[in-house]
C-alpha cells in the first residue's frame, strides 16, 4: 500500500536508500547550500528523478540563516537553482527557513521568532508555488523544565 512518508537524514546515502524503496511520492527532509551550489543540484537532481518533494533549509556556504534578510536571500536563491537548473515543480519545494531558539539569554537571539516569521510573507512572493515549514517548538526550546511555559507556547501554536 502506498502511505505518506517523509525521509530525514543528513547522510545522502540513506536519502537515496530510502527513495529507492518507497512507492509514491515523499518528500525528502532536507538539503541545502551548505555543501555548496555542486551538492545541492546533484542531490536536488536525484531526488527529482524519484519524484519526490523535498524540505530545503535555509542553510548556505556561509553557514544557518538567522536574519530576516538571510533567510528569504537563500531560499530565493534555493528557489532558482531548483526550478531554473534543475526544473523542479515549486510545488514540490517546502522551505524551511530554520525557527532558532529564543528565551537562552544571549540578546542575539531576542528577535529569531520575529525574524522566521518576517521572512515567510517575503518567500511566498519570491517563490511561487513553494511551501513553508517550520519547526516552531524550537522556540520553546530553551525553557526546558518550565512546562507551563512550553505547554502555553505550544497551544497558541496549535491554535493559530
Amino acid at each position: 500500500a502506498k502511505v505518506p512518508l517523509c525521509i530525514d537524514s543528513s547522510n545522502f546515502d540513506v536519502i537515496q536508500a530510502g527513495l529507492k524503496c518507497t512507492q509514491g511520492k515523499c518528500v525528502v527532509n532536507s538539503i541545502s547550500l551548505k555543501g555548496g551550489e555542486g551538492v545541492f543540484l546533484e542531490q536536488a537532481n536525484i531526488i527529482r528523478r524519484f519524484g519526490a518533494a523535498v524540505v530545503v533549509m535555509a542553510f548556505d556556504e556561509d553557514g544557518q540563516a538567522t536574519s530576516t534578510e538571510d533567510k528569504i536571500r537563500i531560499c530565493e536563491r534555493s528557489y532558482k537553482l531548483l526550478v531554473e537548473k534543475v526544473h523542479f515543480n515549486p510545488n514540490d519545494i517546502i522551505f524551511d527557513p530554520n525557527v532558532l531558539t529564543i528565551g537562552t539569554g544571549m540578546e542575539e537571539h531576542d528577535n529569531y521568532a520575529v525574524d522566521f516569521l518576517n521572512a515567510i510573507g517575503p518567500i511566498r512572493t519570491k517563490c511561487p508555488g513553494a511551501h513553508i515549514s517550520g519547526g516552531l517548538s524550537n522556540l520553546s526550546f530553551a525553557f526546558r523544565g518550565m512546562n507551563s511555559v512550553r505547554e502555553a507556547m505550544h497551544s497558541v501554536f496549535l491554535y493559530h
